[in-house]
C-alpha cells in the first residue's frame, strides 16, 4: 500500500439524504479539488485558512458543467484525521452528485481508497495506535450506549495507556535482565508478578465485557408452534416474524437485535425442531441446530398449556450442554405442566456436568407477561457481575484478549525461569516474547497481514 498518493472516498452512506460528502486525504487534495471547484467570490482552496468551509459549486472541467452546490472543509496537515492535508467535499445527499463528485477527483488524479484506509493513515502517521483504530469501528458499530461509552474509553487511549505502562515496566526489567547489572533478583521476580496480576485481571475483564463490542448471541429454539415467533416479536415489540397456526411457518434463523439494559442481544428466531421431509423446511431445522452451536445463550421454550411431546425431549437432548433458559409459554391458558418435569429431564442428561439451577420462567408472549423477568434473566445470565458504575480498563476485542495470553504465558515462563536458576539468557527471551506481544495490541509490533486483517472490516471512506 502507498501513503504517499492522494486518496478518496464517499465517506456517508449512498442514498437521499441531507448531505453527501466526498472525503480525500493525500498531498495533492487541495490541488485536486481545486481542479472543479467555483468559487463565487472567486476565493482560493490553496490560499484558504485551515478548518473554514468555503461555498461554491462543483464542475466537470472538461464539459463545463456544473455538477452540485457545495461546501468545502479544507483542513491542513498535521492537525486532522490522518495527519495529511484532507479536504471533505459537502454536496447535496442524492446518489448522482456525490458519486459523479467522486468521479471527478479520481479523473483529476486521486485514487479510490480502500476499506479503513483514512483510519490506516492516522495509525501509519502515528495519531492513534492500533487498539484506537479498533475503537473507530467499534464505535461505528456499537449498538447501545454502554457499547458506545466502552469504544469511546478506547478510543481516548484508555487501554493503549494501561498497555504502555505495563510494557514500560517490563521494559525496564527486560533491562535489568539482558544487561546483567547486580540487581536483586527478588526484586525482579516481584515486579513481573505484579505485571502478571495486572494482566490477569485484564483477561478477566473479556468475558463478560466482549458482549457490549460482538452482542449476546441468543437463540430462541422449541418444537413448532410454541411460540418462538410470538416471543421475538413480543421482545422487540413489533411484528418482526409471521405468526400463524400452521406448523413449519419459520423456515429460516430471522435475526434482530435487542437492547436490554445497555446489552445488545443478537436474538434469532429459529425454526422448529422436529423430524421434518420437506427439503425447505429440512435446510431450516438444520440452521437451527447451527444457531445453537454458535449461540452464546439459548433460550428453550415450550407450550405449557399442552403435555410435554416427544419433539420437546428432542429439544432438550439438543441443548442440554448450553448455556441456557428454560421458558414455559401460554401462561394465559390452563397448565399442562409446571416444568419440573424438564429439570428433571437436564439433571439426568447433566446439564454442562453439573445440576441444572436456573429458575423456569413463565411468560406469556401474547399478553407480555414474564417478559421483563425474561430480560433480566438474558442480562443476568451473562453479565451477573457487570456492574453500572464500573471502574477500570476493559478488554472487548478478541484480538487483544489473545495478545494479553500469550503475553502472560511468556512471563510465566520467565517467573518460573528465575523459580527453577534457568539461564539468565532464555529469561530474558521470554520477557521480551511477552513484552512484543504486548507490542501487538497498540501496534508497536505488527505485520502487514495484521493491518489487512483488521482494516479489512472498515467500510471505504473511513
Amino acid at each position: 500500500m502507498f501513503i504517499d498518493d492522494t486518496i478518496a472516498a464517499i465517506s456517508t452512506p449512498l442514498g437521499e439524504g441531507g448531505i453527501g460528502i466526498v472525503r480525500l486525504s493525500g498531498k495533492d487534495s487541495i490541488t485536486i479539488v481545486e481542479k472543479i471547484f467555483l468559487s463565487p467570490k472567486n476565493k482560493s482552496l490553496k490560499n484558504s485558512i485551515s478548518h473554514r468551509l468555503l461555498y461554491g459549486r462543483i464542475k466537470d472541467p472538461a464539459k463545463g458543467d456544473e455538477i452540485d452546490e457545495v461546501l468545502i472543509s479544507v483542513m491542513r496537515s498535521p492537525h486532522t484525521y490522518t495527519k495529511e492535508d484532507v479536504v471533505e467535499i459537502n454536496c447535496h445527499g442524492g446518489m448522482a452528485p456525490v458519486i459523479k463528485t467522486l468521479q471527478l477527483v479520481i479523473k483529476e488524479g486521486a485514487r479510490l481508497a480502500e476499506p479503513g484506509e483514512f483510519t490506516r493513515r492516522a495509525f501509519i502517521n502515528g495519531r492513534i495506535d492500533l487498539s484506537q483504530a479498533e475503537a473507530v469501528l467499534d464505535l461505528i458499530r456499537a449498538k447501545t450506549d454502554e457499547g458506545r461509552k466502552i469504544a469511546i474509553e478506547q478510543l481516548q487511549g484508555g487501554l493503549s495507556e494501561k498497555i504502555t505502562a505495563l510494557r514500560d515496566r517490563l521494559k525496564e526489567i527486560c533491562a535489568h535482565v539482558e544487561a546483567c547489572i547486580d540487581f536483586p533478583e527478588d526484586d525482579i521476580e516481584t515486579a513481573s508478578k505484579e505485571i502478571e496480576t495486572e494482566l490477569q485481571r485484564l483477561l478477566k475483564t473479556y468475558e463478560e465485557a466482549r458482549f457490549f463490542r460482538e452482542g449476546l448471541s441468543t437463540a430462541i429454539v422449541g418444537r413448532p408452534n410454541v411460540g418462538k415467533s410470538s416471543l421475538l416479536n413480543a421482545l422487540l415489540r413489533k411484528d418482526r416474524a409471521i405468526v400463524t397456526e400452521l406448523p413449519g411457518t419459520t423456515r429460516d434463523v430471522i435475526e434482530e437485535y435487542l437492547n436490554i439494559k445497555g446489552l445488545p442481544v443478537r436474538i434469532m428466531d429459529t425454526a422448529g425442531i422436529r423430524d421434518v421431509h420437506d427439503a425447505t423446511e429440512k435446510e431450516g431445522v438444520r440452521r437451527s441446530l447451527q444457531s445453537i452451536e454458535n449461540a452464546d445463550l439459548v433460550i428453550a421454550i415450550f407450550d405449557g398449556s399442552e403435555p410435554l411431546r416427544e419433539e420437546d425431549h428432542e429439544v432438550l437432548e439438543k441443548v442440554k450442554n448450553k448455556g441456557m433458559l428454560i421458558v414455559i409459554n401460554k401462561y394465559d391458558l390452563p397448565s399442562a405442566f409446571d416444568g419440573s418435569e424438564i429439570i428433571s429431564r437436564l439433571s439426568v442428561a447433566g446439564h454442562n456436568d453439573a445440576p441444572f439451577d436456573s429458575p423456569v420462567l413463565h411468560i406469556s408472549a401474547t399478553r407480555g407477561d414474564g417478559l421483563e423477568e425474561l430480560k433480566n434473566s438474558i442480562f443476568n445470565s451473562s453479565l451477573k457481575n457487570w456492574k453500572e458504575g464500573r471502574e477500570g480498563i476493559l478488554v472487548t476485542n478478541l484480538r487483544h484478549k489473545l495478545a494479553i495470553e500469550n503475553a502472560l504465558t511468556a512471563l510465566c515462563r520467565a517467573i518460573s525461569g528465575f523459580a527453577e536458576n534457568n539461564p539468565i539468557e532464555i529469561i530474558a527471551l521470554e520477557l521480551r516474547d511477552s513484552l512484543d506481544r504486548l507490542g501487538e495490541i497498540v501496534g508497536t509490533v505488527t505485520t502487514e497481514d495484521i493491518l489487512d486483517s483488521i482494516f479489512k472490516n472498515f467500510c471505504i471512506g473511513k
